[in-house]
């Protein structure tokens, strides 16, 4: 059995995780993901990451 993992929905439950325990992460959690993303989509790491 395979189990196939993409990056961004497990940022996304770390994330979600963090701020449920931390509330004030949110905006430094927000920060670091907008980040990432835009890093990705610059450079086209996006292929890589599904």
């Amino acid at each position: 059995m395979n189990i196939h993992l993409s990056i961004m929905p497990l940022v996304a439950l770390i994330a979600g995780v963090l701020i449920l325990v931390m509330p004030k992460l949110l905006h430094y959690i927000i920060a670091f993901y907008l980040i990432a993303v835009g890093v990705i989509g610059l450079f086209g790491l996006g292929r890589f990451l599904h």
